[in-house]
């Protein structure tokens, strides 16, 4: 690859979510979670009632990791387990009332934390940046089905 600055991307793009995560951590620290629990937790109340398996395919961790975090969480309050209706093995996972309500508090926070880092962007560049990681994502997702991109800031958590 000619140093045209294209051979920085894996860095810059690591800095730059590592630096998100960071500002993220610290505005949403007051809740006691984890970033994993964080994780967890935004799964959860965007895909309310997803099976426990599910949820760990869909964060990329070992089920007995995700069992763990589960387990903290619902002794935090967190979030709730119910079994399926249709087949009693399959646990699903559920937000609470307190999760729904960190939620809504911690979206407005990654919004200001996501306009803190698109400052001195237009529009424009901020809409063709997403378009541009969504591309990355789905090149090298080798068949997974990427996260969808929003690109709004009611979406950001």
């Amino acid at each position: 690859m000619v140093s045209d600055g294209l051979d920085r991307l894996g860095f810059l793009v690591h800095d730059a979510a590592r630096l998100i995560r960071k500002r993220f951590e610290g505005k949403g620290g007051a809740y006691g979670l984890s970033a994993a629990q964080w994780r967890l937790l935004v799964r959860v109340v965007k895909d309310e009632g997803v099976a426990q398996a599910r949820l760990a395919e869909l964060l990329e961790i070992e089920p007995i990791s995700v069992s763990r975090l589960i387990d903290r969480m619902e002794e935090g309050g967190w979030i709730e387990r119910r079994q399926d209706a249709s087949d009693r093995r399959v646990r699903m996972i559920f937000p609470t009332e307190k999760s729904l309500q960190a939620f809504a508090e911690i979206k407005g926070m990654a919004g200001e934390v996501y306009d803190l880092a698109l400052a001195g962007l237009n529009n424009d560049e901020k809409h063709t940046l997403v378009k541009a990681l969504s591309t990355i994502i789905t090149n090298l997702s080798d068949g997974e089905a990427p996260a969808q991109a929003n690109t709004t800031k009611g979406n950001a958590a």
